[in-house]
C-alpha cells in the first residue's frame, strides 16, 4: 500500500528557536520589564543603591547603548558591564536565609578601614546573588543576626513602615522602679526624637545587675542603650533574641550558623506577603538535607573586592603593576646555583691481562 503524500514542513532558519523569538509589529505582545538596578542587585553585584550609582557611571550598556537610571529591561535585552555580558534572572527564585549567633567584637559591615573582624568574613560563598544583613547590631551587641539573598525580604523586615518587632535581653547596672518602667513604655525624648519600648518586663538578677526583656518596633542607632542611659543605668550586656517571626534557637550557640530549610523560607515569604515562586522546590539529597538542618561553625575567609571598588581603569593599572612586579620578582628572585660538591675520585679498577 502506497504511503500518503506528506507536505514537507518549512524549517526555521533563524538562530533563535521559533517559540523563543519575540514577535515584531502589531502581533508582538507587551514584554514585561523589570528595573535594571534591581536585576543587577539580584545578580550579586551590590545593593540597589550601589547599582544605581554604577549605572550613572556609564559602565552598564543595554543593547549597545549606555543605560540610564531607572531604565527597564526584558529578558531579550543584552546587558553588559564593562563590555562583558551579565547574566540576569527574571524569574522569582526561592531565596536563602541564614541565622547567625553574633558574638561581641564583630561589626556588621563589609567595608571597614580599621580592618576589624566582620560577620561578612564568615558567610558561605554564593555562586550567584549576595548576602544581605537584615538589620545591624553594634560591635558590643550579640545575638540573632539574619542574612538573606533577597533584598525585598530584607526590606520587609527593616523598613520602618512595617514595624517589625525586635526583642532583646538586656542586663543593666541598677534596677528600675515602677514609675521608670511606665515611662519607658510611654516614651522618652532622645536626641533624634521620642522613643519607647512596646513592652518591658523584669527578668530578675543578682546583686546590682538586673535583666529585662524589651520589645520595640524600630531599629535606630543604639536606641535600647540610650533609653536605659536616660536613667543613668548603663547597659552591661545586650542580646537580640528575636526579629519578627524568627527567634534565635537555643542550639545555635555563639559564633554558630544555621541555614533555614525551604519550607521555613516559604513560611517567611508568606508572612512577608511576598510572592512564592511557582517552580517546585529543589530536590535535595540526603546529605544536603542533613547539612541544611545542622548547626555549623563558619570559617573566616578572605574578602572579595566589589565591582564598585575596581573600575576598569583601576583594574588595568593594578594588572599592569602586578605584571611589572612579577617581572621584577622573576629577575630578582634568581637563586644562586647550588654547588655540586666535591668531585668524585675515579675508581681504580684492576685490569686483567
Amino acid at each position: 500500500m502506497a504511503r500518503p503524500f506528506r507536505k514537507p514542513q518549512e524549517k526555521n532558519t533563524s538562530p533563535r528557536k521559533a517559540f523563543d523569538q519575540p514577535l515584531d509589529g502589531a502581533d508582538a505582545p507587551a514584554m514585561p520589564t523589570q528595573r535594571l538596578h534591581k536585576l543587577l542587585a539580584g545578580a550579586g553585584l551590590g545593593s540597589r543603591r550601589e547599582m544605581e550609582k554604577l549605572i550613572e557611571t556609564g559602565r552598564v550598556t543595554v543593547n549597545g547603548e549606555i543605560a540610564q537610571r531607572g531604565v527597564g529591561v526584558t529578558r531579550y535585552d543584552e546587558v553588559r558591564l564593562d563590555g562583558r555580558p551579565v547574566r540576569l534572572s527574571f524569574d522569582a527564585e526561592l531565596p536563602q536565609v541564614l541565622i547567625y549567633h553574633k558574638p561581641d567584637g564583630e561589626i556588621v559591615s563589609a567595608d571597614d578601614p580599621e580592618g576589624r573582624a566582620s560577620v561578612f568574613d564568615k558567610l558561605p560563598r554564593l555562586k550567584t546573588g549576595k548576602w544581605v544583613a537584615i538589620g545591624r547590631l553594634d560591635i558590643n551587641t550579640s545575638g540573632l543576626l539574619v542574612f538573606t539573598t533577597s533584598g525585598e525580604l530584607a526590606n520587609r523586615f527593616m523598613h520602618p513602615r512595617y514595624e517589625v518587632e525586635r526583642e532583646y535581653a538586656v542586663r543593666i547596672f541598677g534596677e528600675l522602679d515602677d514609675e521608670q518602667l511606665l515611662q519607658l513604655t510611654q516614651g522618652i525624648e532622645l536626641e533624634d526624637g521620642p522613643a519607647a519600648f512596646d513592652s518591658i518586663s523584669p527578668q530578675g538578677g543578682e546583686g546590682a545587675n538586673h535583666w529585662y526583656q524589651v520589645v520595640l518596633r524600630e531599629g535606630r542607632n543604639r536606641e535600647v542603650r540610650r533609653l536605659f542611659e536616660a536613667f543613668n543605668m548603663p547597659v552591661s550586656r545586650l542580646m537580640r533574641v528575636r526579629f519578627g517571626p524568627i527567634a534565635l534557637p537555643s542550639r545555635v550557640k555563639r559564633g554558630s550558623m544555621l541555614k533555614l530549610e525551604q519550607k521555613q523560607v516559604v513560611d517567611l515569604l508568606e508572612w512577608a506577603e511576598m510572592p512564592v515562586p511557582t517552580a517546585p522546590p529543589k530536590q535535595l539529597s540526603q546529605r544536603e538535607r542533613d547539612k541544611a538542618t545542622t548547626v555549623f561553625k563558619p570559617r573566616v575567609r578572605k574578602r572579595r573586592g566589589r565591582v564598585l571598588d575596581h573600575p576598569p581603569k583601576a583594574r588595568d593599572e593594578e594588572s599592569q603593576a602586578g605584571d611589572s612586579d612579577g617581572k621584577h620578582a622573576k629577575t630578582n628572585s634568581r637563586k644562586p646555583r647550588a654547588s655540586k660538591g666535591p668531585k668524585r675520585k675515579p675508581s681504580k679498577r684492576r685490569i686483567r691481562s
